[in-house]
């Protein structure tokens, strides 16, 4: 492969057709060969020390992606979005979808020497749909309210059972959000797995947290006992991953290329074009929800139809992204992102940018008159929204709200953007006292709208509440048949394309550098790097 390299991996629905991403590169000299060494992992990691490092809690996507490293799962989900032995053994889901029935290994220990059994799956499922517990991610993706309960059949035999079927089981079961810790911890320090830390994130993974330094780095040593990883995969080669928190870009793309890190993630586009010789640089699409703007109807301005719709059409979002982001990210027209199963690409080109029909929807809202600024009035107020965002910010997307900023000013609407620490903006999340915000939410299943959409879904920031919708998502992830739930999601996607309750603008891609030392890395479907085959050069 010639040096600095980009690949854009296939995606989703392509990689049915092909085999787990290997990279391998040339041994640098003064190596330590197989079987020991060290892999420095630069990321962004910002918000981990903020009680983050617990991925059954955290709904921040680097909680799961460091902590897979010490957390396994019952099954491993493959390139082609099929499921194959872990934990367990074998399975089986009764016909209607409610009982999923595992046989576990017999020959799995925690690194604290505690056995691996039925009763550590009941403990750890029990843990996350506590109320007390206070997860909502991977609570939700254990079923929530379906979830029934989980019976120790014998030693190595547990049942899982839901209220009603629940088709993405399977899926979730893969996650780190439902991997697994030491029923000793649960018993003895459950409160402190937030914070994380030796001897409190304890699992049966393939590495041991042996040292963390908040907002610096976490220390993973080999597990060298590991003999239990997805097919069967043994204790890794090298013996101490170091993973350094850097949030700033520009140091994680320094680090990689003057060889002081082996890999970063999320590198944006901007800097992962010239990262120069010996560095290979992999685009992973995530599947999931696009990043998107989540426009709050129940607060302010945006309870009318017209001026969300309004909204959309007034931001140029093709050139915005294609601007900032040296088209390595898609521009997104759909609520599920092109890489994820159901996704209705129909709606491609659907609501193009046309700034002359935004202004008709705002004059049919009678947002007609303005003011010394220009900016649209009604009844002697503005037409202004306050888009609050979580901090950091990376550049990109500052760049982007700027774009946006400026597109809607020229048609008469004011956005106000006031980007907060996490503390201050849980403080309007919570009682949704705001316009509007903006994430993207990776995941395989599309069962991850129900969280959005959903009355009572924990991350509707739109504050949608429409009986037909929640029908259509209480429908989609009951049905064990496919082809009924893509049916059923393209109905969800054509719906927001028009009542506009989530404004999708583009579909990120995980990005990672890596350095030639490194040999046999793979990612997970999600792009976050996996390390059971890799060798340090």
């Amino acid at each position: 492969m010639p040096a600095n390299s980009v690949r854009r991996l296939l995606p989703f629905a392509a990689l049915a057709a092909a085999t787990a991403l290997v990279l391998s590169a040339c041994a640098a000299p003064g190596s330590e060969g197989e079987g020991g060494g060290e892999l420095v992992w630069s990321i962004e990691g910002a918000n981990l020390s903020a009680g983050h490092m617990d991925p059954q809690v955290s709904q921040l996507d680097v909680s799961g992606m460091v902590q897979r490293a010490v957390l396994d799962s019952l099954v491993f989900q493959e390139a082609d979005g099929t499921f194959s032995p872990w934990l367990a053994k074998s399975w089986e889901v009764s016909p209607d979808s409610t009982e999923y029935t595992f046989v576990l290994r017999d020959d799995v220990t925690f690194t604290d020497g505690e056995k691996f059994d039925a009763a550590a799956v009941k403990a750890n499922f029990d843990r996350i749909v506590d109320p007390e517990t206070a997860s909502a991610q991977a609570a939700g993706m254990l079923g929530a309210d379906f979830y029934k309960g989980t019976e120790v059949v014998d030693d190595y035999t547990v049942t899982v059972s839901f209220t009603q079927p629940y088709a993405p089981f399977l899926q979730a079961a893969s996650t780190p959000q439902l991997g697994f810790y030491s029923p000793a911890v649960l018993a003895k320090s459950a409160d402190k797995l937030k914070a994380g830390g030796p001897d409190i994130t304890v699992g049966t993974g393939p590495f041991e947290l042996t040292e963390y330094t908040p907002d610096q780095e976490i220390v993973y040593t080999r597990n060298d006992d590991y003999a239990w990883g997805p097919h069967d995969t043994e204790a890794p080669k090298f013996e101490t991953l170091r993973v350094e928190i850097q949030p700033e870009a520009s140091v994680r793309t320094g680090v990689v290329t003057s060889g002081e890190a082996d890999l970063a993630s999320n590198i944006p586009p901007n800097l992962a074009k010239d990262l120069g010789d010996g560095v290979t640089v992999d685009s992973i699409e995530y599947p999931g929800l696009p990043y998107s703007l989540y426009l709050n109807e129940k607060y302010g301005v945006f309870a009318d139809e017209k001026v969300r719709q309004a909204f959309a059409r007034g931001i140029d979002i093709d050139a915005a992204v294609e601007e900032i982001y040296f088209g390595q990210f898609p521009r997104a027209w759909s609520i599920l992102g092109s890489t994820t199963p159901g996704y209705d690409a129909s709606l491609e080109g659907s609501w193009p940018f046309d700034q002359d029909a935004a202004d008709a929807l705002l004059d049919e809202a009678g947002w007609t008159d303005r003011d010394t600024d220009g900016i649209r009035m009604k009844d002697g107020k503005r037409l202004s929204v306050r888009w609050i965002a979580w901090t950091p910010v990376p550049d990109d997307r500052a760049a982007l709200a700027n774009a946006i900023q400026s597109d809607l000013k020229s048609i008469g609407f004011e956005v106000q953007r006031e980007e907060l620490e996490p503390g201050a903006y849980n403080e309007q999340y919570e009682p949704k006292t705001f316009d509007l915000t903006d994430w993207g939410f990776s995941g395989v299943d599309p069962d991850l709208l129900r969280s959005h959409l959903h009355t009572d879904g924990f991350q509707n920031a739109s504050q949608v509440s429409d009986p037909q919708i929640d029908a259509l998502l209480e429908q989609a992830v009951a049905s064990s048949d496919q082809d009924k739930r893509n049916e059923l999601y393209t109905q969800l996607q054509q719906w927001n394309a028009t009542y506009t309750a989530i404004v999708p603008l583009y579909s990120p891609s995980a990005i990672t550098a890596v350095g030639d030392r490194v040999e046999g890395l793979e990612y997970d479907l999600y792009g976050r790097p996996l390390f059971y085959d890799v060798t340090v050069g």
